[in-house]
């Protein structure tokens, strides 16, 4: 069916959304999530280029701009581990040194079994831990964000493509992923029932376990599964296909749809929030910042007009404060909320899981 809408759109019209309002207090974690991948039709030079092109341009581009509490703009980059790695880590891990950006576990796989996943796991996180680069939890074990290539997570493809392992929230879980990041997927018949949410999920031998789950509630610590962050989805009736029929807003900033205050309007009403806790909503946004359409986009004039003008927005709306998280930051900021915590949002970056890179002081 047409972007999928049977999968998701009565879900979308059936969710209570509560009209957004800055007054009296409103704080936005904006977090892009780059599912970032620089050999994506290219030579292998060519691939080297771009992760260099980001190293050199990535901190001009945040220069100079500051959320609500002073920090600057952050990016997290999920590195497909399929991919070759050091040299494209090897500039990742300076760029993430140099700033507050952060590199994550992407994955394309095929027809693959639970042990080879977790052992192709097992081989990405030591590479990326070798470059000093994931997060560790409060006993020292590895931790990371996960975003699942062609949006098939949990063989959630109808046909069973691009995945194969029905249990796979289950072997995430063990390897140490902290939280998932793939959706929404639509248009793609990956996405799930759930829209809007932050939620966990109970794995199960079943394919697409992930389409239902329980929402993370504020007061409700560890309600077992894995936790999944889902961006923003939603009917965009403004600009119309053939004038008749309502594009869709699935977070994604490309070339084409860049970030821009309208659609900022649009991710606030769509409101994300931990349930019990409506103040702190979360934008979570993706991108394929290694095309290079959306290189243009992200490290050229667009992206720094968006984010300059967020300051702007803030002052025209009383009570409305925003933060540049990383995918890490945003999951802390969700477990403080659960733990019951209140107040600036920012001040939990590191509630639970800690950066093995040292950032730079802001």
């Amino acid at each position: 069916m047409l972007k999928a809408l049977n999968l998701w759109l009565p879900s979308y019209l059936r969710r209570r959304r509560e009209r957004w309002d800055a007054s009296p207090e409103t704080h936005l974690m904006i977090c892009v999530c780059d599912h970032f991948e620089p050999f994506h039709g290219a030579t292998h030079e060519e691939a080297i280029g771009r992760v260099r092109l980001w190293e050199r341009e990535y901190p001009s581009l945040a220069r100079g701009l500051q959320d609500s509490t002073g920090q600057p703009p952050r990016h997290t980059f999920f590195h497909p581990i399929e991919q070759p790695g050091d040299e494209v880590l090897f500039g990742l891990a300076n760029l993430c040194r140099s700033t507050h950006c952060e590199t994550e576990i992407h994955l394309h796989h095929n027809e693959d079994t639970a042990e080879n996943l977790a052992a192709t796991l097992e081989n990405g996180k030591r590479e990326l831990a070798g470059h000093g680069l994931l997060s560790i939890d409060p006993g020292g074990a590895i931790r990371f964000g996960f975003i699942h290539g062609n949006w098939a997570l949990d063989n959630s493809h109808p046909a069973g493509a691009h995945c194969g392992v029905r249990n796979e929230l289950r072997v995430l879980e063990k390897a140490g992923c902290y939280a998932d990041f793939t959706m929404p997927s639509a248009p793609d018949p990956t996405q799930t029932a759930t829209v809007n949410s932050i939620y966990y999920a109970t794995p199960t031998d079943r394919p697409k376990s992930h389409n239902r789950g329980r929402p993370a509630r504020a007061g409700v610590v560890d309600p077992g599964g894995l936790l999944l962050v889902q961006g923003p989805l939603g009917l965009e009736w403004r600009r119309r296909k053939w004038g008749l029929l309502p594009r869709i807003e699935n977070a994604d900033l490309t070339a084409r749809n860049p970030p821009t205050v309208t659609r900022l309007r649009r991710w606030l009403k769509i409101n994300i929030h931990v349930e019990g806790r409506p103040g702190w909503i979360f934008a979570k946004l993706h991108t394929h910042g290694a095309i290079p359409p959306n290189i243009d986009m992200l490290l050229g004039t667009q992206l720094r007009e968006f984010y300059g003008g967020l300051p702007r927005f803030a002052a025209a709306h009383r009570g409305f404060h925003f933060h540049y998280v990383t995918a890490r930051e945003l999951v802390n900021i969700v477990h403080a909320a659960e733990a019951g915590k209140t107040g600036n949002p920012g001040d939990y970056r590191d509630f639970l899981y800690t950066s093995r890179l040292r950032p730079p002081a802001p």
